[in-house]
């Protein structure tokens, strides 16, 4: 659980810090990128009407100066005495040696460094503008206007100087509202963020739990899909898994009982067998052969399934190893068909083989053909009653050599005809086997590159259809063969 917990704590944190770090990058960026873009827009509007208002200023202060006899200093401070916009900024004339003649503030002026002073008379349009702050820390911004008399000789500037605080201030609301708005939008996207995160960490969870409960083997748990996205398809297909697993571990016991079953009669009968024979059955010459019969057939029959397991293995561990040669196909089924023709009397089901003047050879493994000819003969007669038919007829399709093997049996359902030939799957339960001899056999012909098909309906009998592609025309010029998985 702390595991878990831990988990989904990292997942969270770091959906928010990755989430939440490119929001607040984005909105610093904004904010740095809208401030500056504000500053300098009212500073250059400031600046812009700064300038207009000083040309037309000068144009007055020239023709006042023209007027009157006196020199420049009386002029300018007659000139900044009837200055009426003092209460909005301060308008200062300053002589041509950097001194500060007079200024409307009517205090003595205290001189200071003036950057904008050096750089009007350093333009070629005599305008200078600096903005910083002054000798009392205020934030300014202060044009000089260079005044010339008649002949262009340059006699002093008029400075204007202008207070920037309540723009500060302007900016510093703006900034606040920026901030707040900022937070705000943070602050909902750390909710639909978290919304976003637990509806996808927690279902996560809950299938981390679901898949951890089918590994310890509780099958029959299933998740309930909430949302019809990619995590409804995660839940949809863990159900589907846990419903294919329940069913192979289904077919999976009931393939161990049936096994545990087909090896306990013959073990049951050779037991038996061999008590009455070491209790005195040898005295008896017929008891003997007949006890002796039946041991060696069961042995065999033992044999057999343990062979049938020991190729399924073999087969669901990829290392059936086949040995294919050009082959006479009909040889095989024609012996495959005489070994049960005497049990297929003795169980009273007629077994009628229509055999071909002869067939065209292939390329395969005889022993493993053969395995498939006895498993499919084997489940027709098995699953026939008494009085029941089994047909088996071949034909050459052109390229591909086809054997059919019919019955009149029991028939497979519906339901169980598309899973007959899965591992461990059997159909029905009533009579002996072990549920694994199709799923060997199909894999044998799908390894000969060929197809078996089953067509069946219940209380009517089923077909098996065997198709075995012919061997090419290179590989019948001379003998060989080859080996194979």
């Amino acid at each position: 659980m702390k595991r878990r917990r831990i988990a989904r704590r990292k997942i969270t944190q770091r959906w928010m810090v990755n989430n939440l770090s490119v929001i607040i990058v984005v909105l610093l960026i904004f904010e740095i990128m809208f401030m500056v873009a504000a500053r300098s827009y009212y500073y250059q509007n400031v600046q812009y009407l700064l300038t207009s208002r000083a040309r037309v200023l000068m144009r007055s202060f020239q023709t006042y100066q023209s007027e009157q006899v006196a020199g420049f200093e009386d002029v300018a401070r007659e000139f900044v005495g009837n200055f009426a916009d003092k209460e909005k900024m301060e308008l200062q004339v300053v002589d041509a040696t950097g001194h500060i003649v007079v200024s409307s503030t009517g205090f003595q002026p205290v001189e200071e460094i003036m950057p904008d002073y050096s750089r009007a008379f350093s333009s070629d349009d005599g305008i200078g503008v600096w903005n910083g702050r002054n000798s009392t820390g205020e934030n300014v911004m202060a044009l000089s206007l260079v005044i010339r008399n008649g002949d262009g000789t340059a006699e002093g500037v008029l400075r204007y100087l202008v207070s920037l605080s309540l723009i500060d201030q302007q900016l510093l609301v703006m900034m606040g509202v920026m901030v707040l708005f900022s937070v705000i939008v943070v602050f909902f996207v750390v909710l639909s963020s978290a919304y976003f995160v637990n509806s996808i960490v927690y279902p996560v969870t809950e299938i981390g739990r679901a898949a951890r409960r089918i590994a310890l083997g509780d099958y029959d748990y299933r998740l309930v899909k909430k949302y019809d996205d990619e995590i409804g398809d995660l839940c949809d297909t863990i159900n589907y898994m846990a419903g294919e697993i329940s069913t192979a571990e289904h077919m999976k016991n009931e393939f161990i009982s049936s096994v545990s079953h087909e090896l306990r009669t013959p073990l049951t009968a050779i037991k038996g067998w061999g008590e009455t024979l070491r209790q005195g059955g040898s005295e008896d010459p017929e008891l003997l052969d007949k006890g002796l019969d039946v041991i060696i057939g069961e042995a065999e029959r033992l044999s057999g399934i343990v062979e049938e397991l020991l190729d399924f293995s073999r087969m669901q561990g990829g290392h059936l190893n086949m040995k294919f040669s050009r082959m006479d196909l009909l040889a095989e089924l024609s012996e495959t068909v005489l070994l049960f023709r005497e049990r297929a009397a003795q169980a009273g089901i007629t077994l009628e083989y229509i055999e071909p003047e002869n067939l065209p050879p292939i390329v395969g493994d005889k022993d493993r053909l053969k395995q498939v000819f006895i498993n499919v003969i084997d489940n027709a007669i098995k699953y026939s009653d008494r009085g029941g038919r089994v047909r088996i007829e071949t034909a050459d399709m052109g390229g591909h050599v086809q054997i059919v093997v019919g019955d009149t049996g029991v028939g497979i359902s519906a339901e169980d005809l598309p899973n007959i030939k899965q591992k461990f799957y059997k159909a029905n339960r009533s009579r002996p086997g072990s549920g694994i001899g199709l799923a060997l056999a199909d894999e044998i012909v799908k390894r000969h590159k060929g197809r078996l098909d089953i067509d069946s309906e219940e209380g009517v009998g089923t077909t098996v259809t065997i198709m075995l592609p012919v061997a090419p025309p290179e590989l019948l010029k001379a003998p060989g063969g080859s080996e194979g998985k």
